[in-house]
């Protein structure tokens, strides 16, 4: 077998039986490119969590087709051991075949506990691991050191000095890799056994992205002070070892030394006040970091570095010069790392990420050629990215909600952290319409208004079509739109939706409070009128003032930026997130969808025969009268109704173009282009150094 899946696909046989009912305690059939593969093969999965979803789905999609006579392949998957099965309704048990799948069955040799923490993306470089030298059967630090080594290229053991941990730690941060707790605490274990790292702050920055990136912000500052006229970095001087105790060994000097540095220069991070930074291995990560914005360049007066210095990235100026070479390089590096028609989702929110840091740029500057460039390869993107939605989004409805993929797995994600802390309270902040780069552009002011504020950034998909009363709908129901058909065209039902699903999570209808239309005033006489900070279990806030500035604005995503600003710096936002932290919430927040500068290509005249006539999108009732209109606008596309309730087919428009009378210029929503639909998923705690 070239890979996992085959194993699973093997059972799957078109036309065999009409009904599986799968027990997939691991989540391995909704892994995406499993989903996928699946779907090619002409199978639907529905998920069995709730019985009256389950019913709903099953009889009014289902059912239907199959009394017409006609054929589908719908495979129940339930997230259950095996003998759970038995558990499904009895039409169900009666009418389809049974088949059951495990990781314990993929990794026999492995230790189960410690590879089902993994997320399901990894398990391609496992198998192939397993493949190409079969493991004897492992315990769990057996099964934590192979997993390192072939999985995140980390070989624990063999991390000898400061330029291979600092390495490593870079490769995993950087990469995004998601490393397990467990496997984190592994490695910790093995590093903590090797004598020069016993200073480290392991613990911290091992598992932890953030406190690694601060780790090596605040000691940025004691390289540049090293550099000399030339940009090389002096040597300690023989005096440095001077006046230590005879038979001091060099590594206990530098301990002693570490010590000093830490009260010295205010280092909140115990550890080496100095790292290889320069080192070839070390330098290609942190000139990217710079430009990313994960770290922050600090000023550095008296240092003279050449235009193409790699150390020129991290140091702040406020040149035009080093905006259009910082601009330059994102723009290169974002062309570099374009995503392919075979990328997983998070491929592109990753990507996603990194194109919003040249767009935020762009949008606040006053340079037509950087716009230009701007636009010339977003609409590249945008028509891959479009191309892929085609393919791939299905595949993202029914993932778990550890990584949120989609809106609906928010509140579902929020849901397990409770239940895994049992006492915990989580609130949500929903700011409508705000995009990835005006994220970037509020994620600067906040910082400056907060500077203990740790933003643990993501980014997740929004529901298509990108319309408010679709995707924000889906975020308070925590179901995808299928399941609330009667509210589709509103928001009125948000507040019940929300109370709907907590309580189907355990909680009284008076632990949970909703709220919208917030975003300007006193955010803490807002909160204190709204929430008993004692009582009150779970908040969901929506924040409306970015719509409000999408909907009234004239000077393009250029005026975006700068009303967001103003309305940044008046601290509602940074309040509301300062309050619900002191509360004792744990703090999240989204956006139900992005918006994106666009031109008119034409309105249709069609009369009532739409049910929705947006800038970006027109929904019709049957997929006849949608084609007739489509004929007409080669721009848009005819948008599959996935997750969508019956009777509701989108026409949803690409790229830049809108349904709007050409020449005009608007700013909107409702499409499909990366802009609207990957949206910022921020986690926010307080830093506790």
């Amino acid at each position: 077998m070239s890979s996992w899946r085959d194993a699973i696909l093997n059972d799957f046989v078109p036309n065999v039986s009409k009904l599986t009912l799968v027990a997939d305690p691991d989540c391995l059939l909704t892994e995406e490119k499993l989903a996928l593969e699946l779907r090619g093969r002409g199978f639907d999965l529905i998920e069995f969590s709730d019985p009256v979803e389950f019913r709903y789905a099953y009889e009014s999609k289902y059912r239907s087709i199959w009394d017409r006579g006609e054929h589908i392949d719908l495979v129940v998957v339930l997230r259950l051991q095996d003998a759970e099965l038995e558990s499904l309704p009895y039409d169900l048990l009666q009418a389809g075949r049974k088949l059951s799948f495990n990781l314990g069955d993929l990794f026999p040799n492995l230790s189960y506990p410690v590879i089902e923490k993994l997320d399901r993306s990894l398990l391609d470089s496992l198998f192939e691991a397993q493949r190409k030298s079969p493991p004897d059967r492992m315990g769990d630090n057996a099964t934590k050191d192979f997993i390192l080594r072939h999985v995140f290229g980390i070989a624990a053991e063999l991390i000898g000095g400061e330029v291979e941990l600092l390495r490593a730690l870079l490769r995993l941060h950087y990469g995004k890799l998601q490393i397990p707790l467990m496997l984190a605490e592994r490695l910790i274990q093995v590093l903590k056994g090797h004598d020069g790292f016993k200073a480290w702050p392991l613990s911290e920055i091992v598992p932890d992205d953030e406190a690694f990136f601060a780790f090596l912000q605040e000691r940025w500052p004691l390289f540049l002070s090293r550099l000399g006229s030339a940009n090389q970095v002096r040597e300690d001087s023989p005096d440095q070892w001077a006046g230590q105790p005879i038979g001091t060994s060099r590594s206990d000097a530098h301990a002693v030394r570490t010590m000093e540095g830490e009260h010295q220069y205010g280092l909140k991070y115990p550890g080496p006040h100095r790292l290889p930074f320069d080192h070839q291995d070390i330098k290609v990560y942190i000139d990217n970091l710079f430009l990313e914005g994960k770290l922050t360049p600090v000023e550095a007066k008296g240092i003279e570095v050449d235009a193409g210095s790699w150390v020129r990235s991290g140091i702040a100026t406020s040149g035009v010069d080093d905006d259009e070479l910082r601009i330059s390089r994102l723009f290169g590096l974002v062309e570099k790392e374009l995503p392919t028609a075979e990328a997983r989702y998070s491929d592109w929110t990753a990507f996603a990420l990194k194109w919003a840091e040249p767009s935020a740029l762009v949008h606040c500057g006053n340079s037509a050629e950087q716009q230009n460039r701007l636009r010339e390869i977003g609409d590249a993107l945008n028509t891959t990215f479009a191309a892929w939605l085609a393919d791939h989004y299905s595949s993202l409805i029914n993932l778990p909600p550890t990584n949120p993929a989609m809106l609906h797995h928010v509140p579902r994600r929020l849901a397990r952290d409770i239940e895994d802390s049992g006492s915990s309270r989580a609130a949500l902040i929903v700011v409508d319409g705000l995009a990835l780069d005006q994220w970037v552009t509020i994620r600067q002011l906040l910082q400056k208004q907060d500077a203990n504020l740790v933003m643990r950034e993501s980014a997740t998909f929004a529901w298509i079509p990108t319309l408010t009363s679709v995707s924000r709908q889906s975020i308070f129901s925590g179901k995808p739109p299928l399941y609330f058909p009667s509210s589709i065209n509103s928001t009125n039902s948000e507040e019940k939706l929300w109370k709907q699903f907590w309580e189907g999570h355990g909680l009284s209808r008076l632990d949970v409070v909703y709220q919208r239309g917030l975003g300007d005033g006193d955010a803490a006489g807002v909160l204190d009128s709204a929430i008993h900070p004692g009582k009150t279990r779970v908040v969901g806030l929506v924040v409306d003032k970015v719509d409000k500035i999408m909907h009234g604005m004239q000077l393009g995503s250029r005026g975006m930026h700068n009303q967001i600003k103003q309305w940044c710096r008046g601290g509602f936002l940074a309040t509301l997130v300062g309050q619900l932290l002191d509360y004792g919430y744990e703090v999240w927040l989204t956006a139900d969808h992005g918006n994106i500068q666009c031109d008119g290509k034409g309105r249709p005249s069609e009369g009532v025969i739409a049910e929705t006539r947006g800038e970006r999108v027109r929904v019709y009732p049957t997929p006849e009268l949608r084609a007739q209109v489509a004929g007409a606008f080669p721009f848009a596309h005819e948008w599959q109704p996935v997750g969508l309730p019956a009777d509701y087919f989108p026409l949803v428009a690409g790229g830049r173009d809108a349904f709007v009378n050409p020449g005009d210029a608007i700013v909107g929503h409702g499409g499909v282009a990366i802009e609207e639909v990957i949206v910022p998923l921020v986690k926010f705690e307080r830093r506790t150094r």
